[in-house]
């Protein structure tokens, strides 16, 4: 039984950055419909400002350490995958629209010999 590791917010400081990164978000959709009367630009200038702090206080949590941390190692493994080329891509495109075609004919056949032989010879319901 493989054993998972289970991380959660360890410092009172954290959950408190955690619980003020939501008021914020919150306080920035609230800001956003609450500011309707004073024009879009003052409305998405609160929602961005809201969203921005909210992420800045995020990011200096553990868990935003952790997540940036994370955020890099996935990029550097996106950078070490080796991609098809295009004629590649194409290729197996091509298998697969193929595959389908036959995979839907087959069922079309199969369907269709089972309707004949339900309904025609067994249950004689077609005339």
């Amino acid at each position: 039984m493989a054993t998972s590791q289970v991380e959660t917010v360890s410092t009172g400081a954290d959950k408190a950055k955690i619980a003020l990164a939501g008021a914020l978000v919150l306080a920035a959709i609230a800001g956003f419909y609450l500011l309707s009367k004073h024009g879009p630009l003052v409305q998405w200038g609160v929602l961005l400002a809201g969203l921005v702090a909210a992420v800045v206080v995020f990011l200096v949590s553990e868990p935003g350490r952790q997540f940036v941390g994370f955020a890099r190692d996935a990029w550097k493994e996106v950078h070490k995958v080796v991609w098809p080329t295009r004629k590649e891509a194409l290729q197996m495109t091509g298998y697969v629209f193929a595959f389908v075609v036959v995979m839907a004919l087959f069922l079309w056949f199969t369907d269709k010999t089972l309707e004949w032989v339900l309904y025609d010879l067994i249950l004689g319901w077609r005339k």
